[in-house]
């Protein structure tokens, strides 16, 4: 160890690993007791020292209760060995598919001084840790090493050696980082696998962890009465062990991180300062990426194959962009840490799928209305396609509104799908004229995909929003709870639909997938949110059809709309002057200064 700090944060882990398991000691020491005093009694039997009548039913009634207590006892104690622990949903990287990777991490470790991780793994998100799969539900048995020689005809020997912890990457460090920088911020992580080694901080791990996994198997739903009360039990003795422990567990974790960190110092100490400035700008590009580039996809059953690349050309753009970043665009000519990888693109694909189905739900695997989408096809595959089907669903309301259409006879397509018909409707009557919004025709069933009586609650309070305290007209609002019904109508229809046997995917084994998405993105959305939106997917597929303007994607703002060549001005303040005071004056100056003809029908989904 190196250094006064992580000698003392060894030790200190240390202590509390004792205390752990003197936990686990005094549970056992209580379970044993009735047994115990059994035993006393049955020798004081035997030497004639406790005789008579009371003697013998004292002995009776702490024989059966130490056998309930054993039996309970090791009920426990096989639930606690027995239970999977919870484990990160990740992508395993083979030594084969990236030997450069696995040299550099050795390296690292040869340098610390301390075990090399037992494998790699690579998650969908900003951080790096340490993970203990040795439980038998995590890691297959350890069998003969590659450099021992084979000896024809002989058994293979099966040896209970522990495995290190496996060493869980962020993806997007490995496509924005640049190799120097990928090992500075390592450093630190694999330095853990140290106090991992250290005997009773192992075992003081285990039995945490085993605890944890015993709460989760008693919580399980599903049971009968009777086994639902014994588990009760089980949870409620669990979790009275890990409040025993908890302090101790989160102190010696504390110990780990001091004694690693001082450890790492040894190692790349200057570099990862500068290193530790690309952890948080690349957290902030790929939360940027996901809640505007990949979550419209997913919402139409395309999921982009290249999200770390993305997360690359977002971070390469902000630095274009942000004057406090401009500085990080002269790294970008050293060796991006991908390289590591033999197939990096495999690998992308593979945390880009595992990434839909944490944050958004998505299936594991492939099909009809669940496609891989590329960069160069995105712009037509989902920025034009989500337009096109908000307007088609604006369209719809409209309908069951009973809102007429806007009638062009200069049109091939007089009552077609205009941008007209939604301005008109939500123009503010002049003054001193009462407004006029329509009524439903009929009460309107969910089949016909118009806006029924049932969908009036989840009307006022759209994708689990309360009620929408935002201005608006009386048409818009009306028109925005349409809206809202529609889409929370959609959702249902869409949930309700079985999506098969759920495939095995990368590391699929060691985590529940039942309660997807894991971390939904999807924040509520107001009833003027969505009307706004809507209103501006018309205005997009308007000036697609009618202005030669084509969709595009910028890599920090999702999804936009090119005129000329070039983004087109925020409409959201025009757009909210129509919704919030019926005003149109600003958005029709607008569409005629760029050439939008909104009399013309637009092509929908």
């Amino acid at each position: 160890m190196t250094g006064t700090g992580g000698e003392l944060g060894a030790r200190a882990a240390r202590s509390r690993a004792l205390a752990v398991l003197r936990v686990r000691s005094r549970a056992l020491a209580v379970a044993l007791l009735p047994a115990a005093a059994e035993v006393i009694l049955l020798t004081g039997a035997a030497t004639g020292q406790f005789t008579g009548q009371g003697w013998d039913t004292a002995r009776w009634v702490v024989g059966v209760l130490a056998v309930l207590v054993l039996l309970a006892a090791g009920g426990i104690a096989l639930v606690v060995a027995r239970a999977r622990p919870a484990a990160s949903p990740t992508v395993a990287v083979s030594e084969r598919s990236a030997p450069d990777l696995y040299r550099m991490v050795r390296d690292l470790a040869d340098r610390l001084d301390v075990p090399a991780p037992s494998a790699i793994a690579l998650t969908p998100d900003c951080d790096s840790w340490l993970e203990d799969r040795t439980h038998p539900a995590h890691a297959p048995p350890v069998t003969r090493a590659h450099d021992e020689p084979v000896v024809p005809g002989a058994r293979p020997e099966r040896r209970p050696v522990v495995p290190a912890p496996v060493l869980v990457i962020g993806s997007p460090f490995l496509w924005w980082m640049r190799v120097a920088e990928l090992r500075a911020v390592l450093a630190p992580v694999v330095a853990g696998t140290g106090p991992s080694a250290q005997p009773d901080i192992a075992a003081a791990r285990r039995f945490v962890r085993g605890l944890d996994a015993a709460v989760a198997v008693a919580d399980a739903p599903g049971r009968g009465p009777l086994t639902r009360g014994v588990y009760a039990a089980l949870g409620r003795v669990a979790r009275l062990l890990l409040r025993g422990c908890r302090e101790h567990a989160a102190l010696m974790e504390r110990g780990v991180a001091t004694a690693a960190a001082e450890r790492a110092q040894a190692v790349d100490y200057g570099p990862r300062i500068a290193a530790q400035e690309q952890v948080g700008l690349a957290y902030a590009g790929w939360d940027r990426l996901l809640t505007k580039v990949a979550l419209p996809a997913w919402r139409m059953g395309r999921w982009p194959s290249r999200l770390d690349v993305g997360v690359a050309a977002a971070l390469t753009e902000l630095s274009r962009r942000d004057r406090l970043a401009d500085g990080f665009a002269a790294r970008l000519g050293e060796r991006p840490a991908c390289d590591l990888l033999e197939e990096p693109g495999v690998v992308d694909e593979a945390v880009s799928l595992l990434t839909a189905r944490l944050f958004h739900g998505g299936p594991a695997e492939s099909g009809p209305s669940w496609a891989p989408v590329d960069w160069q096809a995105y712009p037509e595959e989902v920025v034009d396609r989500t337009w096109r089907a908000e307007a088609a669903r604006l369209h719809r309301v409209l309908d069951s509104l009973g809102v007429s259409p806007s009638l062009d006879p200069a049109t091939p397509d007089p009552g077609g799908p205009t941008l007209a018909r939604v301005l008109d409707h939500l123009t503010e009557p002049a003054a001193g004229t009462a407004p006029t919004v329509p009524a439903p025709t009929a009460p309107l069933d969910n089949e016909d995909g118009e806006v029924g009586e049932d969908d009036e609650a989840s009307a006022s309070t759209p994708d689990g929003a309360d009620a929408d305290p935002d201005p608006a007209t009386e048409r818009s609002a009306l028109l925005a709870a349409g809206l809202s019904a529609a889409l929370a109508r959609e959702e249902r229809e869409e949930s309700a639909v079985p999506q098969g046997a759920r495939a095995q995917g990368p590391d699929s084994a060691l985590w529940e997938d039942g309660d997807l998405p894991l971390f939904p993105l999807q924040p509520p959305r107001t009833g003027r949110e969505l009307l706004a939106a809507h209103i501006t997917a018309m205005i997009c597929c308007a000036a697609v059809d009618t202005a030669g303007a084509a969709p595009g994607l910028d890599w920090l703002d999702g999804p936009t709309l090119l005129l000329d060549g070039e983004r087109a001005a925020d409409l959201t303040p025009k757009v909210l002057s129509l919704i919030e005071e019926g005003d149109p004056v600003p958005l029709r100056a607008w569409l005629a200064e760029s050439g939008i003809r909104p009399e013309k029908p637009v092509r929908l989904v």
